[in-house]
């Protein structure tokens, strides 16, 4: 499991950003913050390390007794967005509940991050769509009603059924998927923006996660 550390945001959008010696760059803006740390688990206590972040100020009336009382013995608003975020006990050791998690106690411009978030559900769909089949091969000389269909999907004698693994219509994102190794542009700490090189898995105002990336390679000593 991944346990570098990271922080939760909501995606705002898509924009162009000019860089020093005068490069454009296409980024996806995140909107890290303010993430406040409303609890946390321990190994002795939980069995595994992790900071309970919350999002996004929520009225009292909108949740329950329990995350109430959660919420004032962190001695914090009320949040509409809580989430675990699984870490190393040295990065949990950094923040206090009740705490405000900044971007620059987390990341670095320019470092290589890994982001996760859930992609668009576009419900049942074809196979045209789903797995970008090409449809028919031509529109007339016989062809009748098969122009997005998915063609054969099976044999006659034998084996005599459906086989296994064929791609076929179905249900069509609103799944989990991980962008690794993008660069993370530009931050502005005061605002808890992320400007992150290229596009970012999900819709408009979604919740991501950012993390520091787990497959970069690390520059080897004298280099």
């Amino acid at each position: 499991m991944n346990t570098n550390p990271g922080i939760f945001g909501k995606k705002i959008g898509f924009t162009q950003i000019f860089t020093d010696d005068g490069n454009v760059r296409r980024v996806t803006v995140i909107q890290a913050g303010p993430v406040t740390v409303v609890g946390k688990r321990t190994k002795e206590k939980d069995g595994y390390v992790a900071l309970v972040c919350g999002l996004t100020d929520a009225k009292d009336k909108h949740v329950n007794k329990a995350e109430a009382g959660i919420f004032k013995k962190a001695g914090v608003t009320a949040k509409r967005i809580v989430k675990e975020l699984r870490c190393s006990e040295e990065f949990a050791g950094k923040f206090e509940v009740g705490a405000v998690m900044k971007l620059d106690q987390i990341f670095e411009a320019g470092q290589k991050v890994d982001t996760r978030g859930t992609t668009k559900g576009r419900g049942f769909t074809g196979v045209m769509r789903r797995w970008n089949f090409a449809g028919a091969g031509s529109d007339t000389h016989g062809t009748h009603e098969y122009r997005r269909h998915g063609g054969s999907i099976g044999t006659n004698m034998t084996p005599g059924r459906t086989l296994p693994n064929v791609k076929m219509g179905g249900h069509y994102g609103d799944e989990t998927v991980s962008m690794l190794n993008v660069v993370l542009v530009r931050m502005d700490v005061e605002k808890n923006l992320l400007m992150i090189d290229g596009g970012v898995p999900g819709a408009k105002n979604s919740l991501v996660l950012v993390r520091h990336a787990v497959k970069a390679k690390k520059k080897k000593a004298g280099r």
